[in-house]
């Protein structure tokens, strides 16, 4: 048993160690030098690329509120590029409407990422698809602009591995994480307010899309809570899916158990009041089980990410993010195979040979 073990803890190391991330390692700001940290405290810009998506709306309205000064410390988005996803058509037709909004708040909307850059501090990634995200990212870790890249990180472990090696050469902050995981009830739960998560049922709209492994595209909101409260150390995933459902059950290393339920019909998958009726779940713990609570918007992850651009202190680990990458990943072999049991080791393996 304890030569497996080592052999599993091996082959993830190995991994890990290609994209430059230590498994002890709870994010980048530890090793970064004081220069670095003199990047992470100047400025105040913001710039976004992709307005494909809603998000880019909410985080402008917050931060350019002008009653909101003191709450994010003065940081304004100034300027974006529109570019964004050039062939899902969901996301790609909203581009021309966002664009004329998010010039009525003061934004300037520029021809390029090199443009961007040369105007703004701090990047906020939000093109809608998470094929383009290893390209976009890459210029902006080149420039040196600490940034954090909204869910999916990447539309691929491997790609996500990609991102963090080119951000740990460069020394340059980057985080990705769901808004889901600020949820307070489920933040509060991880924190030990039941004493120790002994496992979790997640749920969460999980619509598909053609062009993105089927948990990347939305299902990573339910599935980032799941991990919010059991952390790492997911070694085997299984899923059974329909066309309405998909249930996912991972074990962990130490024999905890999470599910996540993804839903593509009635209510909870398509919308109506109320917006916390979409995403949830159940924490089992020492101490009593819990509800994770109410979606609480945009604005905890928001202050995060500010808080983020101000110290380089990264919020949510590489090796965290990596974690929910291969979970989905082998959720969508453990599909293909019908159901049975897909090791997350042989996702950061096949990872490994693609690099």
């Amino acid at each position: 048993m304890r030569s497996e073990q080592n052999r599993r803890s091996f082959i993830r190391t190995s991994a890990l160690t290609a994209a430059g991330i230590g498994l002890g390692i709870n994010g980048f700001a530890e090793n970064l030098g004081p220069a670095s940290r003199q990047l992470f405290a100047g400025g105040t810009r913001v710039g976004i690329i992709g307005l494909d998506t809603s998000h880019c709306i909410a985080f402008t309205k917050a931060l350019n509120n002008p009653a909101a000064g003191i709450e994010f410390g003065g940081f304004k988005v100034l300027a974006a590029y529109p570019y964004g996803s050039r062939t899902i058509q969901s996301s790609f037709d909203r581009i021309a409407g966002f664009t004329v909004e998010m010039k009525t708040l003061g934004v300037e909307i520029t021809g390029s990422i090199a443009d961007l850059l040369k105007k703004v501090d701090f990047i906020l990634l939000e093109t809608n698809d998470g094929r383009l995200h290893l390209e976009q990212a890459l210029e902006v870790i080149k420039a040196g602009k600490p940034l954090f890249i909204d869910k999916p990180i990447a539309a691929s472990l491997a790609d996500a591995a990609a991102i963090f090696t080119a951000a740990k050469k460069a020394n340059v902050g980057v985080f990705s994480s769901s808004s889901l995981r600020y949820t307070s009830g489920a933040q509060e739960l991880a924190a030990g307010k039941l004493g120790k998560v002994l496992g979790a049922e997640t749920y969460s709209p999980c619509h598909l899309e053609s062009s993105h492994p089927d948990l990347f595209w939305y299902g990573i909101h339910g599935v980032e809570s799941l991990f919010t409260v059991m952390g790492t150390g997911c070694k085997e995933v299984v899923r059974v899916s329909t066309p309405e459902t998909d249930v996912v059950t991972g074990t962990w290393s130490d024999g905890r158990v999470g599910t996540f339920r993804g839903i593509r019909s009635g209510k909870s998958a398509y919308g109506g009041p109320p917006a916390s009726a979409l995403y949830g779940g159940t924490v089992f713990a020492e101490k009593g089980t819990a509800q994770i609570g109410e979606y609480a918007g945009y604005n905890p992850l928001l202050l995060r990410i500010i808080d983020f651009f101000k110290t380089g202190v990264v919020p949510v680990s590489a090796q965290e993010t990596l974690e929910i990458c291969a979970f989905m990943e082998a959720a969508d072999a453990s599909k293909k195979l019908g159901g049975i049991p897909v090791s997350l080791d042989s996702m950061f393996s096949k990872a490994l040979l693609k690099r």
